[in-house]
């Protein structure tokens, strides 16, 4: 059951990034946001029921979203187990290692290989290891609350309208492989027996073609 957890979060880390770069430009670093999905991706694989009939795109999301409005919210309230704080700190110290070999920041991905480990589990343990928000911040020695970014339903619609727009400029192609698996919620395998693709061409395509609409999108 957990290696079909993390095989559906593996071919849905697409649900991540789209979440994910909804967040963009308020104050925390893009890594910790992915990561921050990537627990919620791995919450919905592990709770989530075909049979009730709805694609797990659809139940996926929020999850997903949940766990990234923790990093702006959230003031401590979510406890980690001992035994997964120790694998983060441990993780972070390899990461420590890695960033002195490469010079810089290693991504999730470079963690998860270095650590032989999914990418999923990378991400998790670096959103464990990061340090809480508080909702209050000292300002001229008083303690207020602290703004927490909210998504206006002015800034939803306009992320609609701007998504639609990109989606009806893909090839129809295209557009049918995004249908077939953020519409559908169909996996990459069953998506790629629709289209006469091998898994690893649908996820390569797929990884474009979500590069090419944010691209579009932030243009």
């Amino acid at each position: 059951m957990e290696q079909q957890a993390k095989q559906m979060a593996a071919e849905n880390l697409g649900l991540v990034h789209a979440c994910a770069n909804r967040f963009r430009g308020r104050g925390v670093e893009y890594e910790d946001l992915f990561g921050a999905g990537c627990v919620g991706l791995m919450k919905a694989a592990r709770h989530f029921d075909a049979g009730r009939g709805f694609a797990f795109s659809t139940y996926a999301v929020p999850v997903i979203l949940g766990e990234i409005k923790r990093v702006f919210r959230d003031g401590g309230s979510v406890k980690v187990g001992r035994t997964l704080k120790e694998k983060a700190r441990r993780a972070m110290l390899e990461r420590q290692k890695l960033e002195l070999s490469l010079g810089r920041t290693p991504t999730i991905s470079e963690l998860a290989a270095h650590l032989g480990v999914d990418v999923s589990d990378a991400a998790e343990l670096v959103a464990v290891s990061q340090p809480v928000l508080s909702l209050t911040a000292e300002a001229d020695g008083e303690t207020r609350e602290a703004d927490v970014p909210v998504e206006s339903p002015e800034e939803q619609v306009v992320d609609l309208l701007s998504l639609r727009r990109v989606f009806q400029g893909l090839e129809s192609r295209d557009r049918r492989l995004i249908y077939l698996r953020y519409f559908e919620g169909l996996t990459q395998t069953k998506t790629a027996a629709q289209l006469g693709m091998s898994q690893v061409q649908v996820s390569r395509r797929e990884k474009t073609i979500l590069r090419q609409m944010r691209e579009r999108m932030l243009a």
